[in-house]
């Protein structure tokens, strides 16, 4: 019978054993792994330009998107009251006359908002009013005009104008 010392230093080659040359060993990367790396790298990097949209512009859309909403509200208000309510600017914002004050809000969310056209809308208590429109942009430099408009029958929806113009200039 062999000797049990001789047997118990015999190498093996099985699974899940160690390897028989312990110094040589994988060098650089799998395939997969490099895809896993880039495939991340390609994740941050498109959120990060995401985030890094021009901030003027969107400031005014999110204005625009906002007063639609708020006409909405302000025209839906007008006909279940049954009274008349006149949008109009004001020095500091806007105002919803023949609403009780407070009911909606009055001013913009960014102080750089201007109202280049449209300065007065009309929103009831008719269910149906005339086609109106209001024009904003912004008082930076190189950002982009918003209308909001309303044929008179449908709610009111936000429009690229495009480039804006000064505040106070007649386009």
């Amino acid at each position: 019978m062999a000797n049990p010392v001789a047997k118990a230093k015999m190498r093996i080659s099985a699974a899940g054993s160690k390897a028989l040359f312990p110094t040589l060993r994988q060098l650089g990367f799998t395939l997969l792994e490099l895809l896993v790396v880039v495939s991340i790298i390609a994740m941050a990097s498109a959120s990060v330009a995401f985030s890094m949209r021009d901030s003027a512009d969107t400031q005014i859309e999110r204005e625009a998107q906002r007063l639609a909403a708020l006409l909405e509200s302000g025209r839906a208000q007008s006909r279940t009251r049954g009274v008349a309510v006149v949008w109009h600017v004001t020095a500091r914002g806007f105002l919803f006359e023949g609403l009780p004050p407070g009911t909606l809000p009055s001013n913009w969310l960014d102080q750089s908002t201007t109202v280049t056209r449209g300065t007065r809308l009309e929103l009831g208590p008719d269910p149906i009013v005339a086609a109106q429109s209001v024009t904003l942009g912004s008082s930076r430099q190189g950002a982009v005009a918003w209308r909001v408009v309303t044929d008179g029958l449908r709610p009111f929806s936000v429009q690229l104008a495009g480039p804006a113009s000064p505040a106070g200039a007649a386009p």
